[in-house]
């Protein structure tokens, strides 16, 4: 017995029960009501579209950044992988003669992490911000010149979000002029690094520093930990990876242990505080926020990009939700040429009310993404004028936030991944994988529940101002707005007796309002009046965070639409968008609708007509659901998904995969003839009597 291990296994070349999934998507594209590509062009903006097509051309020819395979290799090959298209990556920049938003059109498209992520994103922006031209001219020219490849080790084994106590020291030598990095303790290893594990020769490292005996805190170093020669560990240092995780395995999470390890005074990133060579005298910062600054730009483009995560969720989701036909619906039969279809599942109710409240997730997170970009520029040229008045309330809302979004999107990817039925537990579909590399947004630049109470501290501390009448009132800082307005009147109700009440903008943002404002007051008089300590409200600290932030969210969505002069000409789109606000605000005050009752803003009664609204939104949205996510303009490349793609041909593309999965390229498995064969050849023997005699009965038949 003999067996061909090359021969792979081939689907027969057949087509997919009719209706097809392209003719399926193109009759779902004829329901909308608005121009797709206007309502690209308005999130985007045209140059930026003409951009991604520019740079997704190229990537699409160029087998370094193919992702054919991404779904079969084992984490070596996904490290090797990843550091291929690094590597060519910064080729095609000099070819192509790119610039950084091409660059970043690139990365964003490739959609997943690689070694030199932490380098772009951490390692060269802190070069470029807390360094003096001195130290510009060592490290980051170097760094952009791709000789030295740096990460950003502030996470130790035993510390993460405590910043205040991280153990690593770095002791200041006058004699020498060093400092000296040391590793105390295990707990002190740095520990799940981007690009340590194996890529980096250069770290900028968060050490307490000491100097004359003191302990300043913890500051930056620019430090070098592998020869540049052979790239081997420098002596005094243990370097390696930290091994598999849940997902993000194509980057190489690192660790790293210092013994007495000596460094150059010029390591200590000096821009806001120094200290002076031989007597160790520190120089504190000229202003103890400007740290903040940095937190707040990365914190604001996390919540920028949660709009891609969300509208890649709902791309796949609600594409596949048209195409996939299950069940036929008896009381409203659906019909193609005549014949009665089995209904596509996106016809179905809880399948709506499941997937559209997510898209329109996504475009609130681009509202305020947007607005939390603005307004990161106006603080940071502020700043720059001394002024600050503006970064408290920013730091406080970029934190909450993030931690909101952040949460948003990982639950609408499981949503929309769960929405896609057992489809969506493969691979092919492009929700797995996606799922398991973004979920540590919900733990790093903070974890999610620990930056609610820094949201939380602002909240309170601005509720004591606004009582105590020192609070000043801002365009910029509705937190105020809101909290004086419920301090006028706080006995205020919801005015609404019909659902259609509920679409009022004016309403929706007065619910909010109230709602957020009665929370900060009750955790202020439990903790103020009452002695109530910290840890025992952190709970209801939680939920003034999110209060807060949902507050925000709907307000820049519904603002923005109230203002903005370009869509006021388009009528068709600025209805989609408007039925959009209301469906996230609503739906999100239907989720929380324990704290609008709770609050007294809103009474029993009108939770059923708020319940109504929500179901009749859904119905409205419906027919632009597929145009809707189409504007979200992502390409099959970006997608990466047999479920998502733009043409519909769902079925052809699993069955295309699956004929890609190595498995498939050999008859038989490894281990056949060790684990299989022993027992199919034993029954054989066994049974041949048996089988010799059916063999004979079958012919005399």
């Amino acid at each position: 017995m003999s067996f061909d291990n090359n021969i792979s296994t081939k689907f027969p070349k057949l087509a997919p029960k009719g209706p097809s999934g392209e003719l399926l998507l193109a009759h779902e594209r004829t329901k909308g009501s608005f121009d797709v590509n206007e309502l690209s062009k308005f999130m985007y903006t045209e140059e930026w579209l003409q951009k991604m097509n520019k740079v997704l051309k190229v990537m699409e020819s160029d087998p370094a950044f193919d992702k054919t395979n991404r779904y079969y290799l084992s984490r070596e090959e996904k490290i090797a992988t990843s550091l291929r298209k690094d590597k060519r990556l910064i080729e095609v920049v000099k070819e192509q003669n790119w610039d950084e938003v091409d660059t970043q059109i690139a990365n964003f498209l490739y959609d997943q992490s690689s070694p030199f992520t932490l380098h772009y994103n951490m390692f060269v922006p802190t070069l470029k911000n807390q360094t003096t031209d001195e130290q510009k001219k060592l490290f980051l020219e170097p760094a952009l010149r791709h000789e030295f490849i740096g990460c950003y080790a502030q996470t130790e084994l035993g510390h993460g979000s405590n910043v205040q106590g991280l153990e690593t020291t770095a002791t200041y030598i006058p004699e020498t002029n060093e400092f000296e990095l040391h590793s105390p303790t295990l707990t002190s290893a740095k520990w799940w690094i981007g690009g340590l594990g194996k890529a980096a020769n250069h770290a900028i490292v968060m050490a307490r520093l000491v100097t004359n005996g003191k302990d300043m805190g913890p500051h930056p170093f620019c430090v070098q930990i592998r020869s540049l020669e052979d790239h081997h560990p420098l002596p005094g240092i243990t370097v390696g990876d930290i091994g598999p995780k849940f997902g993000f395995n194509t980057v190489d999470n690192g660790f790293i242990m210092f013994d007495h390890y000596r460094i150059p005074h010029v390591a200590f990133l000096a821009k806001y505080s120094q200290v002076k060579p031989g007597s160790g005298e520190y120089i504190k910062p000229p202003n103890a926020k400007l740290s903040y600054g940095t937190m707040v730009f990365v914190r604001a483009h996390i919540v920028m990009g949660v709009r891609y995560a969300l509208a890649k969720a709902t791309t796949i989701a609600i594409r596949y939700s048209a195409v996939r036909q299950q069940f036929v619906d008896a009381t409203n039969p659906k019909k193609w040429d005549n014949k009665v279809i089995e209904t596509p599942v996106l016809d179905y109710t809880m399948q709506q009310y499941r997937l559209l409240p997510a898209i329109a997730a996504a475009y609130a997170c681009f509202f305020t993404g947007c607005e939390m970009i603005r307004l990161y520029n106006l603080n940071h040229e502020a700043m720059q004028q001394g002024n600050f008045s503006l970064l408290a309330d920013l730091h406080a809302s970029s934190s909450g936030l993030k931690s909101l979004t952040t949460t948003m999107a990982i639950e609408a990817i499981e949503d929309c991944r769960r929405a896609c039925g057992g489809h969506g537990y493969s691979m092919f579909s492009g929700l797995g994988q996606f799922y398991q590399d973004y979920l540590p947004n919900v733990t790093w630049e903070g974890d999610n529940y620990i930056l609610t109470q820094q949201t939380a501290r602002y909240l309170l501390k601005t509720f004591r101002h606004v009582i105590a009448g020192k609070a000043e009132k801002s365009e910029y800082n509705q937190t105020v707005t809101y909290l004086s307005h419920y301090l006028e009147n706080p006995q205020a109700k919801c005015p609404a007796t019909t659902s259609a009440d509920f679409l009022n903008p004016e309403l929706i943002l007065s619910a909010f309002g109230f709602r957020a404002a009665y929370g900060i007051a009750q955790v202020a008089e439990q903790i103020d009046r009452h002695g109530r300590s910290w840890n025992s409200m952190l709970v209801e600290i939680n939920r003034i965070s999110r209060a807060h932030c949902q507050y925000m969210l709907v307000r820049n969505f519904i603002v923005t639409l109230q203002a903005d002069e370009s869509l006021s000409k388009n009528k068709p789109m600025l209805r989609v968008l408007r039925l959009l606000s209301s469906l996230f605000a609503l739906h999100t005050m239907e989720k929380e609708l324990s704290e609008f009752l709770v609050s007294g803003y809103l009474q029993p009664e009108q939770s059923i007509l708020l319940k109504q609204q929500v179901i009749d939104l859904l119905e409205a949205i419906r027919p632009e659901a597929v145009s809707l996510v189409d504007a979200f303009a992502l390409p099959d490349y970006f997608l990466h998904s047999a479920l998502g793609r733009y043409d519909g041909k769902v079925y052809e593309a699993m069955t295309e995969m699956a004929e890609r999965e190595p498995l498939n390229h050999t008859l038989v498995v490894d281990g056949y003839e060790e684990c299989i064969k022993p027992f199919v050849i034993k029954g054989l023997k066994n049974n041949k009597p048996l089988l010799e005699n059916n063999t004979t009965q079958t012919a005399k038949l």
